[in-house]
């Protein structure tokens, strides 16, 4: 009887999802059609931000697994012409938007996600326009979701050995040195190149972020896993290899090595706060507010001792070097047993 009941109520997903998907009109061979090609009976929408990728666009869209329900293409002000040759492609699972104004990878995103809940997605998929991310590698990240029951999934191309001697080093510097500082204002310490945008996250997951305050434009990777750490999401990393053609960068890296340290630093304290103060009060937030008190006393205290014996020439006594000393050594070990306990509150 049991078995009966759950196989009704999987059967009436199904239909409900194809329905979701081929709207009211369609009869008994759609319903079919759509079964066969459905991946693992998930509605699948893949939303490709672009800008100034009439090069690339196409191909990205033609190329698109059959088992992908829906297209979406939010053009960002391209200046060339994206949006025709997006159109052009010819493919019915297609809907091409536009931002109102250049809005970064972060807002064309946002809009795609909100297409993507308007068309009753159960998992969307992030896919850059510009064709460095190989869709053969699609479905390592809906099983991450479907069968392993992760909420979000990205890609990481370190794991991906042959990846990395492909990688321009100025990238894998870059990224070797935002995965630490992301690490640490994310709370996802078991997570690595958290600049890689290919990307599947759960719809139960999206609904509950709040999207008007993740960040617009290319810290946008970076601020979804701090917004998905704040209710506890977990994350998981899939092994693949990047793709480099003729393709252009619209990075900035000085810009990206000026601001998002800064940003970095914010999402830290604002995560500190709202996951150990606000939500749930822990040690954690404790030994970091005094941590920092102390370390912060011991080293400034510490430097100006220093530079008073320089100028005076007339040595410091050792119960004041201890002043600065002791503090510094009570704040280091306080910093430290936080970010241990916050390793092990890593959501996984």
């Amino acid at each position: 009887m049991v078995v009966t009941l759950l196989s009704l109520r999987l059967q009436k997903r199904r239909l409900l999802n194809v329905k979701i998907v081929l709207g009211n009109d369609f009869d008994s061979n759609d319903v079919k059609q759509r079964l066969e090609i459905m991946y693992k009976e998930h509605v699948i929408t893949a939303v490709l931000p672009g800008y100034n990728e009439a090069n690339h666009v196409a191909k990205v869209i033609q190329t698109m697994p059959a088992f992908v329900d829906n297209v979406v293409v939010v053009d960002d002000c391209s200046e060339d012409a994206t949006v025709e040759v997006a159109n052009g492609a010819g493919d019915a699972r297609l809907t091409v938007l536009s931002t109102p104004h250049n809005q970064g990878v972060g807002g064309a995103m946002l809009v795609g996600y909100q297409r993507a809940l308007e068309l009753n997605s159960g998992i969307v998929v992030k896919m850059d326009a510009d064709g460095q991310m190989d869709p053969a590698y699609l479905s390592s990240l809906l099983d991450a979701i479907i069968e392993q029951g992760y909420d979000y999934a990205k890609g990481n191309r370190f794991l991906a050995g042959e990846s990395l001697a492909q990688m321009p080093t100025h990238r894998l510097l870059g990224n070797v040195a935002l995965t630490f500082l992301t690490k640490l204002a994310s709370g996802y310490w078991h997570i690595f190149d958290p600049q890689n945008g290919y990307t599947a996250i759960k719809v139960g997951a999206l609904k509950v972020l709040d999207l008007n305050m993740i960040h617009k434009r290319f810290f946008f990777e970076n601020d979804m896993l701090v917004h998905l750490n704040y209710f506890g999401f977990r994350v998981k990393d899939v092994a693949m290899p990047a793709q480099y053609g003729d393709e252009h960068s619209h990075l900035n890296l000085f810009g990206i090595g000026v601001t998002f340290p800064i940003l970095l630093l914010r999402r830290f304290v604002r995560r500190i706060y709202q996951k150990y103060v606000l939500r749930d009060f822990s040690p954690i937030a404790l030994f970091l507010f005094l941590g920092v008190l102390l370390f912060g006393w011991g080293a400034g205290f510490g430097i100006y001792l220093w530079i008073r014996a320089i100028v005076t020439g007339v040595p410091t006594p050792t119960g004041t070097i201890m002043l600065s000393l002791l503090p510094l050594i009570f704040g280091f070990q306080l910093l430290l047993q936080a970010i241990v306990l916050d390793i092990q509150e890593t959501p996984k």
